[in-house]
């Protein structure tokens, strides 16, 4: 990964070297030594690499999850130069990736993903987001090398606070996506998503949303446009 030196450069052999990871045999939560070996990832075990890559190259290992409602949470790497955020990540979806360093705080930087997160029924679906996770704190479980499954991480992410970037009452009033970015967001997605929802990562069974309320953390089946063909 020494190679990886920019940001960019590791965006762009997730984006180019690492098949998403539909997780055909199970749920996964793979280190970055096994996605390297299997050169498979989803968004969890991508932003996982990713904040190895950049620690490398001396940022600290920093992780943010997004959180949606009817719809799975979507974990990104994020990073600063020059006084701003930006963001590496692996997605099934073409919006959900790259952020440029241009978003002064966190919460800019997650609303950048708000018009691209959407469910199959074309619904927006981003509701919230956490502070930056320092993946120092799980050095002990050796988590870049390690062959073990990393739980630990995600049921870290699910029991944080998340910070709610909608005001009360907005989401009722909300459009669905316009027929054309949602072709564009799918654009190069594995097939799984007409067969379901955003299929990112999956939450602990019970968890806490932004507004104070829990809920399952099973996917959710999402029924598929009728013009996906």
């Amino acid at each position: 990964m020494r190679r990886l030196n920019t940001p960019a450069k590791v965006q762009a052999f997730l984006d180019q070297e690492i098949a998403y990871n539909t997780e055909i045999h199970g749920a996964t939560c793979f280190s970055p030594s096994t996605v390297l070996e299997k050169r498979l990832a989803h968004c969890m075990e991508g932003a996982l690499l990713a904040a190895a890559a950049l620690r490398m190259h001396g940022h600290p290992p920093l992780i943010v999850d997004l959180e949606a409602t009817q719809d799975t949470d979507h974990v990104v790497a994020v990073f600063r130069q020059y006084g701003c955020w930006g963001a590496v990540a692996k997605s099934n979806y073409s919006g959900l990736r790259f952020r440029e360093p241009v978003y002064r705080t966190i919460r800019e930087l997650a609303m950048s993903y708000f018009e691209h997160y959407f469910n199959l029924r074309r619904e927006k679906t981003l509701r919230g987001y956490s502070r930056p996770v320092n993946l120092r704190r799980f050095d002990g479980l050796q988590w870049t090398t390690t062959k073990e499954q990393l739980w630990a991480i995600p049921t870290y992410l699910c029991e944080i606070s998340h910070t709610r970037l909608l005001p009360p009452g907005a989401d009722r009033t909300l459009q669905r996506m316009d027929a054309r970015l949602f072709a564009a967001g799918c654009l190069g997605s594995s097939s799984t998503i007409v067969a379901g929802g955003m299929a990112e990562w999956l939450k602990a069974p019970v968890l806490k949303t932004v507004s104070g309320e829990t809920r399952s953390g099973v996917r959710i089946p999402l029924p598929p446009p009728v013009y996906l063909i």
